[in-house]
């Protein structure tokens, strides 16, 4: 069983920039997709960001897409979330996943294993 673990949440004012990273243990990292999702209070887990295997397909939700980049380095076992133009509406929780499969998709379902997560907040 891999093991997830997020860093680089925090506070940071609309506007601004955070980087997300995930470090993933275990070496199945490379063959599978990785996803980045997040929850905000009182709602349900939502899909932000999908990157392949190897890294040349990415997918994103409509509500990032131009704002945040998802990318692996897969020597370091690790996957990142770019996030700029931060607005308070991106405050939530932020989960890292790994897929089950290469490629992946906007799906939680698609996902095997999760990490515990990390808080990020957007102050207005």
């Amino acid at each position: 069983q891999v093991q997830l673990v997020e860093s680089g949440g925090g506070l940071v004012q609309a506007g601004g920039s955070l980087r997300l990273s995930c470090a993933a243990s275990g070496r199945t990292f490379s063959g599978y997709a990785m996803g980045w999702f997040r929850q905000a209070p009182g709602k349900e887990r939502r899909f932000v960001a999908v990157i392949s295997w190897s890294g040349t397909i990415t997918e994103y939700a409509d509500s990032v897409r131009g704002r945040f980049t998802i990318s692996r380095d897969n020597a370091k076992n690790t996957v990142y979330l770019q996030m700029n133009s931060l607005e308070p509406e991106d405050t939530a929780v932020y989960y890292c996943a790994k897929g089950t499969s290469p490629y992946g998709s906007s799906s939680g379902g698609s996902f095997g294993s999760w990490g515990q997560g990390t808080q990020v907040t957007v102050s207005s």
